[in-house]
């Protein structure tokens, strides 16, 4: 028998790194919230790699930290080690990926969101959304509880009518061994959602104790760690090291011989994997001329013997998970810990949201995580924090945040899955984003701490530290474009003794930042009054002044992107009177019912022709408007 509980302003189903984000921010904007998980110690869970970051992802975690979320700061204070990437490379593909301790990370997550103001977490099942006509009105728990919402964020990552598969055996069953949630599906169906179905896995893990390092190459942290979070000041740890080997055509033969027990390839799998997260059983058939494929053997954390064997992702039958781990140089030896695992889970598919993260049919029932057909982290987490800050802005009837594609990683995340779907598991990549070079890790906060303050996640104290990086920032670049250099035989030795060229005329020292030989700290020998400035703000000056060009190009760009974007289209707009439009394009724009002729041209099935339709429609009907 159902009995009330009470009532809040939002309800959080699900604390996961989507669930987290979501639950704090609503919180911190004010709210009554109240969040549920299965198990309490699952919140926060790492079911995979203990790891944040990487290409497109450690730019999301800094978007985060922009926008005042939690993940960049927990990661700061619970990681192992810390690696810059592609740090040959410029700086729009430069990322910043840690390894965590696994249970420290979960454990600060806990105690953070267990110590906010205004959240109450609770240990249950959530198996109903209760709905009065359109809008979303509250939660039953499978305890018969009903907890009253004005909204309801839905973060249940791989949970929802999980299925462990491992060879021929499958049982119902949540990630590392959890309960699943095998009744919110049917809820969710009951209400018109269309729902999908996924899979994603993990390798096996393996004891510390029985690996070989001096067979492996080591992978250590970077000698001056760089942190997350802006509010990190410089961090001093002892960093623990990964190690790399690799699989051979021993370990290939042996997969390949057991490819009739996968369940990939027998059929027991239905759900799609992800692509760029592949099983190890996938590489050897998908890339047969490969000889070798790498393998990251990773500490799970201080306080743990178990090591993650990154790039040996399975479900192959046990005894093959022994053989083919064995076949590797170091883990000759290995004792299994635990076996890898697939998991399928259901999806809500991603084009029945609005750009909010809001879904089209219920009001106030959003979306946010692997609910929504993505893998990863980093990805739940930025889609928890949007559809937090969403759900509170909503009740407070204030503007919702659209981030565009221009905007951030984020925007390019959740226009991606609201206007093309999916068709497996969702990963960001630095290739999806049009913008990179103005979407860099390192200036996360100067394109979005001014919403972070505007919707009051960021403190008036961080903004003005921030306002103040701001500045100098900007009184360099000018003062560099203001101080000219002229050619005597002096400076031109100091150029020759720098490897760069002469002078045959005065030069700005902005203009001699952008040579590739010289970098802000060599060019002091000719500005040796200047101001010491913080490493940050050097890195801005830098970057800004010698990608100047491209910088700007990007710019045009966007204010073209932009002018798209700004040309909206009315909710009640009836694309079946519009005569020109392609079969297909008005069945996908029926669809997706895009919030501008930006996304609406993003739509597969939409042609440059049907936008133009489109177009002349839309300024008919407003002249009309007009005249009338």
């Amino acid at each position: 028998m159902d009995y009330s509980v009470g009532k809040y302003d939002v309800a959080v189903v699900g604390i996961g790194h989507a669930g987290c984000e979501a639950a704090l921010a609503t919180a911190r904007m004010g709210l009554k919230t109240v969040a549920f998980a299965i198990n309490l110690d699952s919140i926060a869970l790492m079911a995979c790699n203990p790891s944040i970051g990487g290409p497109g992802k450690g730019n999301m975690v800094r978007e985060i930290d922009a926008l005042g979320g939690q993940m960049a700061i927990n990661v700061d204070k619970t990681f192992i080690q810390v690696r810059m990437l592609n740090t040959k490379k410029g700086p729009a593909v430069r990322a910043l990926r840690a390894q965590l301790d696994k249970r420290a990370y979960c454990a600060a997550m806990k105690y953070t969101v267990e110590s906010q103001e205004n959240l109450d977490i609770v240990q249950e099942e959530v198996v109903k959304i209760l709905v009065e006509g359109e809008k979303v009105k509250g939660v039953v728990t499978k305890t018969g509880g009903v907890y009253e919402a004005r909204a309801v964020i839905l973060t249940t990552g791989v949970y929802l009518r999980g299925r462990i598969v491992i060879g021929d055996l499958s049982y119902s069953s949540g990630p590392s061994g959890l309960f699943p949630a095998n009744e919110l599906s049917k809820s969710l169906e009951s209400l018109g959602l269309e729902l999908g179905r996924f899979k994603t896995g993990t390798p096996p893990r393996i004891h510390k104790d029985s690996v070989d390092f001096s067979k492996m190459i080591i992978q250590p942290g970077d000698d001056v760690i760089t942190p997350f979070s802006y509010t990190s000041e410089k961090i001093q740890r002892e960093q623990v090291p990964c190690w790399l080997t690799y699989t051979n055509e021993t370990t290939h033969k042996i997969i390949a011989e057991n490819l009739h027990r996968a369940p990939l390839y027998t059929g027991e799998i239905k759900g799609v994997g992800p692509r760029y997260c592949p099983s190890v059983e996938m590489k050897i058939v998908n890339f047969k001329d490969k000889k070798s494929h790498q393998i990251f053997i990773e500490p799970e954390g201080n306080g743990t013997r178990e090591m993650y064997v990154q790039g040996l992702s399975t479900s192959l039958p046990a005894d093959v998970q022994i053989a083919m781990t064995h076949s590797v140089k170091g883990l000759e030896n290995a004792k299994i810990m635990r076996f890898g695992y697939a998991i399928e889970y259901d999806f809500v598919v991603p084009t029945q949201l609005k750009p909010t993260l809001e879904t089209k049919a219920v009001q106030g029932l959003y979306m946010a995580g692997q609910i929504n057909g993505t893998s990863g982290y980093e990805e739940a987490a930025a889609q928890g924090l949007i559809a937090g800050i969403n759900a509170a802005l909503k009740i407070k009837e204030k503007e919702p945040l659209v981030l565009s594609r221009s905007d951030a990683y984020i925007g390019v995340l959740i226009d991606d899955l609201v206007t093309k779907g999916v068709t497996e598991p969702y990963r960001i990549l630095t290739s999806r984003a049009e913008y990179r070079l103005l979407l860099r890790q390192d200036n996360a906060d100067l394109r979005l701490m001014d919403i972070g303050h505007s919707i009051g996640l960021i403190s008036d104290d961080r903004y003005e530290k921030f306002l103040k990086k701001k500045r100098l920032i900007d009184d360099e670049i000018k003062r560099l474009k203001s101080i000219k250099i002229t050619p005597t035989a002096k400076v031109n030795e100091v150029l020759t003794g720098l490897n760069t060229a002469k002078l045959n005329s005065p030069s700005t020292l902005a203009e001699l930042l952008k040579r590739p030989e010289l970098d802000y700290e060599k060019l002091k020998v000719l500005d040796e009054d200047r101001e010491q400035l913080p490493d940050d703000v050097i890195e801005q000056v830098e970057i800004a002044t010698a990608y100047e060009g491209y910088i700007e190009r990007q710019m045009s760009q966007v204010a073209q992107f932009k002018k798209m974007e700004n040309k909206k289209i009315p909710d009640d707009i009836d694309y079946d009177e519009i005569y020109g439009l392609g079969f297909e394009a008005r069945e996908k724009l029926k669809e997706v019912k895009p919030i501008s002729i930006g996304q609406a041209s993003r739509i597969s099935g939409v042609n440059p022709s049907d936008v133009t339709v489109l177009l002349i429609y839309l300024e008919t009907k407003r002249r009309k408007s007009r005249h009338e």
